[in-house]
């Protein structure tokens, strides 16, 4: 704490070396004989500019001696005033310590969130209008929760056609602006989260049009992961490529690793590595519903593992919930365990596979546990999936099909803490958030306002929860995968 008499002290434009001996008298008169205690100091050197020395007393309240000397020496109006702005400044807290950066030689004993950056507004730089918003300009929208826009700047908000409770416009934000970015990653810096994985969309990759603005948000990650000492890594989404087409994510690789030196050359410091090489994350493989075969995923795999210009990289693939027993959202090929037994971190997707904490307790023996047990028996890591909850009502709609709102409840964070907590003690070393920025399935962790549009459409909100209370969640989750935390049954309660 600085004395308030030094200079940057409440104090400093009152009390300068003029008064120093007139307010040494007043002390000597007002406190004697002086005790023996030590000083409040900020270090043991005085500023270079200044002849004070700090005085053998301190006062009950933490206010040094010479600040009080120099109180009493101003009026009786700015006595008080001095008093009150003193009091004040004692009673804030400190400000926090910057996180030290995160280690990004690996994501073991990480805690990361899927990051898409896919919203766009019509008038942002991507040219493609409104896009994963639905169309909010005319009153119709595909997302179940409004960002909180608080602290945005004029050249990040959108206006749409809602109406806030007090008669102002709603507004949102669009994905393509880099301090919009910067903004979320300095939100996973401040509450302990230690990265993203951004997702890349196969499909839209080989349409200049879609693809430039996903570069843009690319770039963007990497600056401001690099900025605030997060880590990221690039996921592909191969959702919709038919069979045959794995060319597109290699192709695409190449061309960004040619042209922006993706996790390539040192030159991208924040991007995850593990087991020594680029992480590389592929999404997608082995569900029911995907045109892509076995043999496109091997070559994926082959690719990323052993090419010799654009390969050398550690693979993650993202798998069904029941890739183990190959079944349900599964194919039932033997073949896959064969392919899954080479990559080198395995992340089964969970979201919606279940809906209270009571079922997320019972998935540690049912599910966890013997899947850790698979990738430990095949020298794989294992990167369990959470998620704060689940609602697509807007979404569902826009494309004629009805569904329950709110179908799977947060609970005040009771659902994602349960989560995380059978993750930990089933023995996972690390897990991936679903999702940070997720508006349109309804689990989104950053900050979304308790006080959306108003009107007939309805959007998730607990106003008896700061905007913030997901992120510090993950932030408490974070701790507890690293130790630093408790591993309770109780969610944590914030001081």
């Amino acid at each position: 704490m600085t004395p308030l008499w030094m200079p940057g002290g409440i104090f400093g434009k009152v009390v300068g070396n003029p008064f120093e001996k007139r307010a040494r008298k007043v002390l000597r008169t007002f406190f004697h004989p002086r005790p023996r205690f030590p000083p409040i100091r900020q270090s043991g050197v005085m500023p270079p500019h200044s002849r004070l020395r700090p005085v053998n007393f301190i006062a009950p309240c933490g206010i040094d001696a010479l600040s009080i000397a120099a109180m009493m020496m101003l009026s009786r109006r700015s006595f008080l005033i001095t008093v009150a702005l003193a009091l004040a400044t004692l009673a804030s807290p400190a400000p926090a310590a910057t996180p030290a950066p995160v280690d990004t030689s690996t994501v073991l004993g990480k805690v990361v969130c899927g990051y898409q950056g896919w919203f766009r507004c019509e008038g942002d730089d991507s040219k493609n209008g409104w896009h994963h918003y639905g169309n909010p300009a005319a009153g119709k929208v595909s997302v179940e929760m409004w960002p909180d826009m608080t602290g945005f700047g004029p050249d990040e908000r959108f206006a749409t056609a809602f109406k806030n409770e007090d008669g102002s416009t709603a507004e949102v934000f669009s994905s393509t602006r880099p301090a919009t970015i910067q903004r979320h990653f300095e939100w996973m810096r401040d509450y302990g989260i230690d990265g993203a994985f951004l997702q890349r969309f196969a499909t839209t990759t080989r349409d200049p049009r879609f693809r430039a603005p996903m570069d843009d948000v690319m770039a963007h990650v990497r600056e401001s992961a690099a900025k605030t000492g997060r880590g990221w890594v690039l996921m592909y989404d191969l959702t919709g490529l038919k069979a045959g087409q794995s060319t597109v994510v290699i192709d695409d690789w190449k061309r960004l690793v040619n042209e922006k030196r993706v996790a390539r050359d040192g030159s991208d410091a924040a991007y995850f590595k593990h087991r020594g090489k680029p992480l590389v994350a592929l999404w997608g493989m082995g569900f029911k519903e995907s045109a892509l075969t076995l043999d496109d995923w091997a070559a994926l795999i082959t690719f990323f593992h052993e090419d010799k210009e654009f390969g050398g990289c550690s693979v993650m693939v993202g798998v069904p919930y029941w890739w183990r027993l190959l079944s349900r959202d599964c194919i039932a090929d033997p073949r896959l365990h064969e392919l899954l037994a080479k990559v080198d971190i395995l992340s089964p997707w969970a979201v919606g596979r279940f809906g209270t904490p009571k079922d997320a307790a019972k998935r540690m023996d049912d599910a966890l546990k013997p899947d850790l047990a698979w990738c430990a028996e095949h020298k794989v890591d294992y990167l369990p999936v959470i998620f704060p909850g689940f609602s697509w009502q807007n979404l569902s709609k826009g494309r004629g099909q009805p569904a329950k709102f709110d179908q799977i409840p947060r609970l005040g964070g009771q659902f994602l803490w349960s989560q995380a907590l059978a993750a930990k003690r089933a023995g996972a070393a690390m897990a991936y958030v679903a999702m940070f920025d997720e508006m349109d399935e309804g689990t989104a962790i950053f900050k979304t306002t308790n006080h959306p549009p108003v009107g007939e459409i309805k959007f998730l909100a607990d106003p008896s929860l700061p905007t913030d209370h997901y992120l510090w969640l993950v932030g408490q989750i974070a701790q507890m995968f690293k130790g630093s935390a408790p591993a309770g049954d109780e969610l944590p309660v914030r001081k």
